[in-house]
């Protein structure tokens, strides 16, 4: 018999390792589910159907070159990239040298990981809630957390004289990256850019800040302050910022995995160093190129607005809901944060979880439970969906509410 022990043979963080878990890990779907579970683009990419009557072209992508290898530096979907975080054309600051792109934003946040931290000796800091994959790719990696959580709902800010502290004190020299989510996920509330400034300026601490802004096209550009949304082209003044974007949320092109990292020149060379040879796929370029062309932004502009207008119809109809609490994040996402109230009108996890498994399995509606989440006691985590689905989403929430606080008609 072989001598081969998995438990003496693979690394005891990996055996010890929690994965990344998701709503579909419980339900899957069967074509007739409503998923408003992930955070997608209910409207889906802004490309045309093979069964659409619509005038646009689709991306040119020749079958016939795919047994050669794909463009390894991807210069012009870097420099479309640039395009689209560029505030002022005429003197643009950004540079396809400022641009890491990889299989999501998952491996950009394990690629400055590997980039960065020792493992078993540096430490990364996270301010719960936040995105999950900031601990799993940590411990994959043998990092351990410092965890600085948010400021208080409705608010959740960053706790600014908690981080600066931490990153000051014993030991704050193994603290190698700070990732801070903005908009925040679960919460759905964009970080104050004066907050992310004050982190950056730290005086002694050698570290990289990194500002995940997955949902960025979801925000106000610019804000009320006049601070652009994204704060992708401080990456050319900030040497210790990296910027984290994807293609997933606003232009609904989960499907092909394209995440970017905007980051001093000198810090994208280090990522594309580390990075796996020819990461993106000629296919994945293609599509992503053209919706980041004229007709793409356009028809994505299209489809974020719609979405806007059913997050607004939610904000309105929801608190009209027996059972539905307060709104705890903000409205800067495609996704709200609501509370469930048990009997009592108190917020109540074992209420939320209740409504989430029968939304799930009696109505076919995939919801987000995140009651166990820091400061996001009894809260549902709900994506926007179309205008078929809002409705359908609405309709049986109120009567699933109904049910678990035992208020239904008999």
């Amino acid at each position: 018999m072989s001598p081969f022990n998995l438990e003496t043979c693979a690394r005891p963080n990996i055996l010890a390792l929690e994965p990344y878990r998701c709503a579909r890990d419980d339900y899957k779907d069967d074509g007739t589910n409503i998923l408003l579970d992930a955070n997608e683009n209910a409207y889906g990419p802004p490309l045309p159907s093979s069964s659409s009557s619509s005038p646009l072209s689709g991306p040119t992508i020749d079958l016939a070159t795919l047994h050669r290898y794909p463009d390894p530096h991807q210069h012009r979907l870097k420099q479309l990239l640039c395009n689209l975080r560029t505030s002022n054309p005429s003197a643009p600051v950004l540079t396809p040298d400022h641009l890491f792109v990889g299989v999501g934003s998952d491996e950009a946040i394990d690629a400055l990981l590997r980039c960065f931290c020792v493992p078993s000796r540096d430490r990364i800091l996270v301010c719960p809630p936040t995105y999950g994959m900031y601990s799993v790719s940590a411990q994959v990696n043998d990092v351990s957390l410092v965890r600085v959580p948010l400021l208080p709902a409705p608010g959740f800010g960053l706790d600014v004289p908690a981080i600066l502290s931490a990153l000051s004190g014993p030991g704050s020299e193994t603290i190698k990256l700070a990732y801070f989510c903005s908009p925040g996920n679960p919460t759905g509330t964009r970080l104050s850019p004066a907050d992310v400034r004050a982190v950056l300026a730290h005086p002694t601490w050698n570290g990289v800040v990194v500002v995940d802004e997955a949902y960025v096209d979801f925000c106000a550009d610019p804000d009320a302050d006049g601070n652009p949304a994204s704060l992708a082209e401080w990456v050319a003044a900030y040497p210790n910022l990296v910027v984290m974007q994807t293609l997933s949320k606003a232009f609904g092109l989960a499907g092909v995995r394209l995440g970017v990292a905007f980051a001093s020149a000198p810090v994208a060379r280090l990522l594309n160093s580390l990075k796996a040879p020819y990461n993106i796929s000629s296919l994945t370029a293609a599509v992503a190129e053209w919706a980041l062309g004229e007709q793409g932004l356009a028809k994505m502009r299209e489809n974020r607005e719609r979405l806007l207008e059913q997050r607004e119809r939610m904000v309105r109809e929801l608190p009209r809901i027996q059972g539905v609490g307060r709104l705890r994040g903000g409205l800067d996402s495609n996704f709200l944060l609501y509370e469930m109230l048990d009997r009592e009108g108190k917020p109540d996890n074992a209420t939320a979880l209740a409504v989430y498994e029968r939304l799930a399995e009696n109505k076919g509606v995939v919801v987000r439970f995140r009651g166990k989440e820091h400061g996001c006691l009894g809260c549902l985590r709900i994506t926007v969906g179309t205008e078929e689905e809002v409705t359908r989403f609405l309709e049986a929430l109120e009567k699933t509410l109904a049910e678990v606080r035992g208020t239904a008609a008999p």
